[in-house]
């Protein structure tokens, strides 16, 4: 069953599993991190587990004490024996947002697991528990699936989601054994649904190629403006940033992915020629794979862009590292020798000594806060200058007579100087090479 048709839950229990690779302030900023997604959705997170495990491959993914103890606080609804000894305790140290106190018996009616697991151990804890039982890949996707909004994404996203619930299909309690009769005889009902699966991703593909034929056609209309593109974590500000610098009125909240759907709009005060800003889908530790095989037609914006602003939340101790996923994702985009500026956003939330702390650690950097009008100007002037480096100058004489020349011009192009002459005029402007060359085309060709 997709996991958007399930009813909402509002308890949700937070599992960590420790291992030689995971551990320490990682594996506590991941949980966080996972808090942060849960509550995304809705859940409420009522407590944290964790144990430490030489890997995450164990059938049932933890030990047996372990699963009795997560049990009783979902209310001894699987089959756990009861009797066994408890050999972990319970531990709630991960997190701000956890409450802290002992938690009652049957106070969670949802596990999360913050790593991946694999169909096997997904239903084999779910069978121990008697709970529904969701991984962080589950997380993501279902966030995914209820943020997107256009065509494109709802594409992908379902894609990533199909992909996702095929391996985890089982047969329904009523025809475990049965066999269907007609279109597909002798299959069994899973092997149906499995197919269906199938049927349904080769068609969504198709479907993709054709809307993406579509997205590369407006962007190589707009491959001759110079676009900057927004990069950046999960709930860095992208958003705020993109409203504050274009007066557009995109979605801005406070939540993990609120923005899924790249959003192109022009920089403003406007330009001539116009700089156009895109606004790209965020970033997060331990994207699932078929997510980020699935945004890479979204994040062409950032791979046709002239500028990339990686926009990191300087409040965020973490942002290091986030800044580090940025950089692996992109790289994995084929996002490589376009200029980047570091823009450390949010700085209303430091005091001036982190703020001077930080502008000595990243000295090419930008602090901005999207609060601050100034710092709005700042960046729209550093914008504006990088965009004019790739500029020519050329003088162009227009005559009288040639009807519309010269207020394409004027909507295209930065003049910079106008001489008026007896039957013509003469233009110092500042463009770009292709407008300038189809410019001169079209007024040889008059």
């Amino acid at each position: 069953m997709p996991l958007t048709d399930k009813p909402t839950i509002n308890r949700a229990l937070l599992i960590s599993i420790c291992t030689p690779q995971f551990k320490g302030e990682e594996a506590e900023s991941s949980l966080a991190e996972l808090a942060r997604l849960v509550t995304t959705l809705g859940f409420k997170v009522v407590g944290s587990q964790s144990q430490k495990q030489s890997s995450t491959q164990k059938s049932s993914v933890l030990g047996s004490g372990k699963l009795a103890e997560i049990a009783r606080l979902t209310g001894n609804k699987g089959d756990i024996d009861e009797t066994q000894d408890l050999d972990d305790v319970i531990d709630l140290s991960a997190m701000d947002a956890v409450q802290s106190e002992n938690l009652p018996f049957g106070c969670a009616d949802v596990v999360v697991f913050d790593c991946d697991l694999s169909p096997s151990q997904l239903r084999n804890v779910e069978n121990q528990l008697g709970v529904e039982v969701f991984d962080r890949t589950g997380i993501i996707i279902e966030i995914f699936s209820r943020h997107a909004r256009t065509r494109t994404a709802r594409l992908q996203v379902e894609i990533a989601r199909l992909n996702y619930l095929a391996p985890r299909l089982r047969e329904s309690s009523s025809g475990n054994n049965e066999r269907q009769m007609g279109k597909g005889a002798g299959e069994t009902s899973l092997e149906l649904d499995r197919r269906k699966v199938r049927d349904q991703l080769a068609e969504l593909r198709r479907e993709l190629v054709s809307v993406q034929d579509e997205l590369k056609g407006r962007r190589k209309q707009r491959s001759e403006l110079f676009c900057v593109a927004l990069v950046g974590y999960t709930n860095a500000g992208k958003s705020s940033m993109m409203r504050a610098m274009t007066g557009s009125e995109v979605l801005v909240e406070n939540k993990l992915f609120a923005t899924l759907d790249t959003t192109v709009r022009a920089l403003q005060p406007m330009t001539q020629p116009r700089i156009l800003v895109s606004d790209t889908v965020g970033f997060i530790k331990k994207l699932p794979h078929d997510l980020v095989a699935s945004f890479h037609s979204t994040l062409a914006e950032a791979q046709d862009a002239s500028l990339l602003l990686y926009v990191v939340d300087a409040s965020d101790p973490s942002f290091r590292s986030q800044l580090e996923v940025v950089h692996h994702v992109l790289e994995e985009v084929g996002v490589d020798d376009i200029k980047k500026l570091l823009v450390l956003n949010k700085s209303d939330q430091l005091s001036d000594e982190q703020q001077d702390a930080l502008m000595d650690e990243f000295p090419d950097a930008m602090m901005t806060s999207t609060r601050d009008p100034q710092d709005i100007k700042k960046l729209h002037q550093y914008i504006v200058g990088v965009a004019e480096e790739e500029m020519i100058e050329d003088e162009i004489i227009v005559a009288y007579t040639a009807k519309g020349i010269i207020g394409e011009i004027r909507s295209s192009m930065s003049i910079t100087r106008e001489e008026y002459e007896y039957d013509h005029i003469k233009l110092s402007v500042r463009s770009n090479a292709i407008e300038l060359a189809r410019l001169k085309k079209r007024m040889k060709d008059l």
